[in-house]
């Protein structure tokens, strides 16, 4: 064999490997849409997922609305956590029993009653999923919150939870 040939094939050779560093990896994480459902009479202010915000939801309903993105494994793992940090509305009809908007006295009237809502954070376990898909969180009575990030939604068979729309709060709660 020519010493040329022989140059020609090692060139080859090395180019071949080295594209080969050039294909990107398949991701670990995805950002994935945020969707949100409030199982309860209070409102949810707003919502976020390990940062990522979600849309606020009036009570007892959710679904349809999405904001972008918590991230997460493109992979389910067992011990798949996330941090759900929201804000309460525990009267979110208050208002109708204010004066008029743009006025002292409703202005005063919003600044008490936002003085109640109330803070939460949990570190939620996520549910198993096969495909990554929207993360659904469920705002549940006693500050509870269950979430899933898979391709299935609420209401279909399934579906790894199957929440009442609308769920009383108990007279006590159990202490977490």
């Amino acid at each position: 064999m020519s010493r040329v040939l022989i140059r020609v094939v090692w060139l080859t050779l090395i180019s071949g490997l080295s594209l080969q560093g050039c294909t990107p990896p398949k991701p670990v994480r995805l950002g994935t849409p945020i969707e949100g459902y409030s199982h309860t009479s209070a409102a949810i202010n707003w919502f976020s997922v390990n940062g990522g915000g979600g849309p606020n939801i009036s009570p007892y309903s959710g679904g349809g609305k999405q904001n972008c993105c918590a991230s997460l494994p493109v992979k389910w793992h067992p011990g798949l956590t996330v941090v759900v940090e929201w804000e309460k509305d525990p009267d979110p009809y208050a208002s109708a029993n204010w004066p008029p908007l743009g006025t002292d006295g409703y202005r005063a009237a919003y600044k008490l009653h936002a003085a109640k809502y109330t803070r939460h954070r949990a570190v939620v376990p996520v549910a198993r999923y096969e495909r990554l898909g929207v993360v659904n969180v469920h705002f549940l009575p006693c500050n509870q919150v269950a979430v899933t990030a898979g391709l299935m939604m609420p209401g279909t068979p399934k579906y790894p939870y199957h929440f009442p729309q609308k769920m009383q709060e108990p007279a006590t709660c159990p202490e977490s």
